[in-house]
């Protein structure tokens, strides 16, 4: 099996894996999934993810049907905007139940011209733009279900489609007490008083911390494992400030500020876009991101007053 027979019949490469006619590699994978680097006949790698065996005591909850397509649709989504100047996105060979199949980027490291570089095309990704606010599939982030319908308002699809669904689901896991659940429900409630001044929706990764950007080594950043949908661009954006932030961060923003300033007050704004990701965190994990989603709240309802 050579890269052009793959890319001609994706469905025939768990046969070929089986007769053990490609050489397989292992790479870092994760409680939802394990990794390869597959070397084809044609000295071509790719990158091939698999969902874990259930039954694996390390495996994460049950991976839902579709998991994989979502994150392909995802993935050729935010390609399409390669063509006009957008972030590097790995080119999408299959996608089918229970394994995705990628280009495979070589790992470098990062540096300030990369994260400028990065900064320019992430610019150019989120004004591909997007027909409205969340996306045409069914979206997952980790193994929760993520909502994609539509919203008349970035505020009101914000709250109804990503705060309010995780955080029922980190209150029900325990992460959070009754007293941390009214305290969102007050940027909840007031999230029209402190939301972005409205832009046509833009095309965004929709999961962008640190971890979901792998450094090539050609000097370039590029977009991975996303939950690709439409949103405000200040989302990206923010989220690429948790978890300890992406290296030169202040390059990537500097170069995104060249290409396509933000409204005025984008980082006050930052608790409220953050948010999201962090009852995402509490969710999955449980308490320890207790405090990270209470500080947010309460800094979104501080700077209201």
């Amino acid at each position: 099996m050579d890269l052009a027979y793959l890319r001609a019949h994706p469905e025939h490469l768990r046969t070929f894996l089986v007769h053990q006619r490609i050489r397989e590699t292992p790479v870092g994978g994760g409680s939802i999934c394990h990794a390869l680097r597959l070397t084809l006949e044609d000295g071509a790698s790719v990158f091939a993810k698999f969902i874990n065996d259930p039954a694996d005591p390390k495996a994460n909850a049950p991976v839902p049907d579709g998991f994989f397509e979502a994150e392909a649709a995802g993935l050729r989504w935010l390609g399409e905007a390669r063509e006009s100047g957008g972030a590097g996105v790995p080119e999408v060979y299959a996608g089918l139940p229970g394994m995705l199949v990628l280009e495979w980027i070589e790992p470098g490291e990062p540096s300030a011209a990369a994260a400028e570089r990065f900064g320019r095309e992430l610019a150019a990704t989120h004004r591909a733009g997007s027909p409205g606010y969340g996306a045409a599939w069914h979206g997952y982030i980790g193994t929760l279900s993520q909502p994609n319908a539509g919203g008349p308002s970035w505020a009101e699809w914000f709250a109804e489609q990503r705060l309010r669904p995780h955080l029922r689901a980190a209150a029900d896991r325990g992460a959070l007490t009754a007293t941390d659940v009214r305290l969102v429900d007050q940027v909840l409630a007031r999230i029209g008083d402190v939301a972005p001044p409205e832009e046509p929706p833009s095309r965004l990764h929709g999961d962008l911390w640190r971890g979901n950007v792998l450094w090539g080594d050609e000097g370039r950043a590029w977009l991975v494992d996303p939950s690709a949908h439409g949103g405000h661009r200040e989302t990206d954006l923010a989220n690429l400030a948790l978890f300890g932030g992406l290296p030169f961060l202040d390059h990537v923003l500097g170069a995104y500020q060249d290409v396509w300033p933000l409204a005025e007050g984008w980082r006050e704004r930052r608790p409220l876009h953050q948010l999201h990701l962090l009852l995402v965190h509490a969710a999955l994990f449980g308490g320890a991101y207790r405090d990270a989603v209470t500080g947010a709240a309460g800094s979104v309802l501080t700077a209201l007053g």
